[in-house]
């Protein structure tokens, strides 16, 4: 179906799971074990926002190796 590498694939889940949590968590559940003072909407969108960036700079080329390879993909017509 979809032909995703090890690390796409642990990003999607981890950013997925991130994201529910935080729905969880504004809407007034607490979906990771402890108390509320422990999980609160602070932590949960620190979480929620580390993995975001995580996977939108493991995603984007913004690193200088990163900027080569889409340089190369480019000239060998391989992106869309």
């Amino acid at each position: 179906m979809f032909d995703l590498d090890k690390g796409t694939l642990i990003r999607t889940v981890v950013l997925i799971v991130a994201l529910i949590n935080q729905f969880l968590v504004t809407a007034g559940l607490n979906p990771i074990p402890g108390s509320q003072e422990t999980w609160g909407e602070v932590l949960t969108m620190i979480i929620t926002a580390a993995v975001s960036v995580w996977t939108w700079f493991r995603n984007n080329y913004i690193t200088a190796t990163g900027k080569k390879q889409k340089e190369v993909l480019e000239r060998n017509n391989l992106t869309k």
